[in-house]
């Protein structure tokens, strides 16, 4: 076949992302759980009949490296057993290489004239998945991975158009929330058929073997782009070990991921021997969640503008021992592992890596430290299960920008969206008190961390089930500075009971709540990157008038005096300051 034109392949290309888009969109107006409809939890894609991932659209970055794990596991389970009309669901870590039980993929297989030609898929993370407690998923007591919910290996949900019943009403027996989880799961059918029929309109413009050979160009064009921005990279070896709080069970023994990236040329190899052994609570880390953490932190350090498919991950070599936390093995609970497994793994990376290129890297972001809870809610006469997005952190900074404010954990990589204060009140028992961003909470910087929040919610209700599932509680956990940037301090979590008593809450433990109860949400900023002596004394007088930073903040990190009446500037004693640190 002669050679495409090249504007016609990026035309094609477009449409495949604009694809995954429509499919995106759909799932998030056709959804029941506020985890779709508000926060759009979930990533669209669309993949090749040879299973190459040619587009996709990350709306939770975390995902989107893993679907092709579960894409292999699918295209093995059901072989040459694909027929129009067919879907397939699969949430299964083990056998179904996903992340974790929470995601449900969705694969619809697309022929075109009989002939198998693309797969579309829409994954996302159900309110409710059994198990223990059906708390979004979540139970920091489970040690094995049949206490966090049903297990889905790979199963046809429709065969040759025939809605299976046995299979919804088994699935519907064994979650809590049955309305939310079969609204959810129809919107991603839907979904994925839209994907089908534009696919199919696709295909019928421009013919199969044009298409086929664009979807050759278009990856083996992406790969030559990742190679070069690797190439861009010193070769070396490049080290760093990070933390996780503790893994729920072991409450007293931090988690510990040691990382070394081996640059040799246009390839790389992430070589994650030496972490620790699988833990017993649900932290762990599947391969699937370890190599898409892994592209996460690769993928925001390079050219951002490098499609996300099949080409770009070829020169990416992982290696992560079976039976440790970056490579768990069966029956290891491993809920959590898209929380504080994937940032303490991007965390591993960037620092390792900005020992190399540290124009490039972030200082560290904000950790998760929100919960999930579920219950009963009186006005709506019905069951709920919501995570609080609303307690997004802040981003860390780099060269020559501030972080990004209340952008949320690095798992979403800044695509996850703060669901609207009112709407949550509508939806969950609950009323904000508090909403708003954490004086000082940013790392200082030249170029400071984001702004984290203080999120409080009072409780409406009786017996809510809480779980907070995240960490960074710790100083060791804390979001870090990069090129003399300071970190940012550790979050903090308060209950305060209508009898006036505190209660801390942790992470990955349960707390019942009740009505009356407030619960607060402390979320830190990101680090700062630079030295914060040399931010300029205009942009810390800004932040302070905003009251982002407190006036003693403004003189003991940044060097900048700022007298409390007048709020203006002491230039003499601003200067006094800076020259003294000049010469430490």
């Amino acid at each position: 076949m002669k050679q495409l034109d090249p504007i016609l392949v990026s035309v094609i290309a477009n449409r495949f992302d604009a694809i995954c888009r429509e499919i995106g969109e759909t799932m998030y107006r056709t959804s029941r759980s506020p985890i779709f409809s508000e926060a759009r939890d979930f990533v669209t894609a669309v993949y090749d009949r040879k299973g190459r991932m040619i587009a996709q659209k990350p709306y939770i970055a975390v995902l989107a490296g893993a679907v092709p794990y579960a894409m292999r596991k699918i295209i093995e389970y059901f072989g040459d057993d694909l027929h129009p009309g067919d879907v397939i669901l699969n949430n299964d870590p083990y056998l179904g290489g996903n992340n974790h039980q929470p995601d449900f993929t969705v694969a619809k297989p697309v022929f075109r004239d009989g002939v198998l030609s693309f797969w579309t898929i829409a994954k996302g993370h159900h309110a409710d998945t059994g198990g223990g407690t059906g708390c979004c998923g979540y139970n920091p007591n489970a040690t094995s991975i049949w206490e966090e919910g049903l297990r889905i290996p790979p199963v046809k949900i429709y065969e040759k158009g025939e809605y299976k019943k046995s299979i919804w009403d088994l699935i519907l027996a064994n979650v809590r929330m049955q309305f939310l989880v079969e609204g959810d799961l129809r919107c991603q059918v839907g979904a994925a058929t839209v994907g089908e029929r534009k696919l199919v309109e696709l295909v019928g413009k421009y013919g199969i073997d044009t298409i086929e050979a664009a979807v050759d160009e278009i990856l083996d064009g992406t790969e030559r782009q990742m190679r070069q921005e690797i190439s861009d990279i010193p070769d070396g070896v490049y080290e760093s070990v990070r933390y996780y709080d503790h893994d729920g069970i072991n409450r007293d023994k931090k988690v510990t991921i040691k990382l070394a990236i081996r640059i040799k040329g246009s390839d790389i190899t992430f070589d994650y021997t030496g972490s620790d052994p699988q833990t017993m609570g649900g932290v762990s880390n599947t391969e699937a969640n370890t190599f898409s953490s892994t592209c996460l932190a690769l993928f925001n350090t390079v050219d951002p503008d490098i499609r996300k498919n099949d080409g770009a991950l070829r020169p990416i070599k992982l290696i992560a021992p079976p039976g440790s936390v970056v490579n768990c093995s069966e029956p290891a609970p491993c809920t959590s592992c898209t929380i504080c497994g994937t940032a303490t793994i991007v965390e591993a990376v960037w620092l390792a890596l900005s020992k190399a290129v540290p124009h490039l890297t972030q200082a560290g972001w904000a950790r998760w430290s929100s919960p999930a809870t579920m219950g009963f809610n009186p006005r709506t006469g019905r069951m709920f299960g919501d995570i609080h997005f609303l307690c997004k952190g802040g981003a860390g900074g780099t060269l020559g920008y501030d972080g990004w404010d209340h952008l949320g954990v690095i798992s979403c990589s800044g695509g996850l969206r703060a669901p609207d204060p009112e709407l949550h009140e509508l939806v969950d028992p609950y009323y904000l008190t508090s909403y708003e961003f954490l004086q000082d909470s940013a790392g200082p910087g030249k170029w400071r961390g984001g702004m984290g929040v203080k999120y409080f919610f009072r409780v409406e209700a009786d017996n809510i089930l809480s779980d907070n599932f995240g960490d960074g509680l710790l100083p060791d956990t804390a979001p870090f500075g990069l090129a003399g940037g300071k970190g940012a301090k550790p979050n903090k979590l308060v209950v305060r009971r209508t009898d006036g008593t505190v209660e801390d809450p942790e992470v990955h433990k349960f707390v019942t709540l009740n009505t009356g109860d407030v619960y607060e949400v402390w979320e830190t900023g990101g680090g700062g990157y630079g030295d914060p002596f040399e931010r300029p004394i205009e942009k810390v007088q800004d932040d302070v008038l905003d009251e982002l930073i407190s006036i003693d903040s403004a003189k003991n990190d940044y060097g900048v005096v700022i007298d409390p009446k007048t709020l203006t500037v002491n230039a003499k004693e601003t200067e006094k300051l800076r020259k003294a640190h000049q010469k430490q």
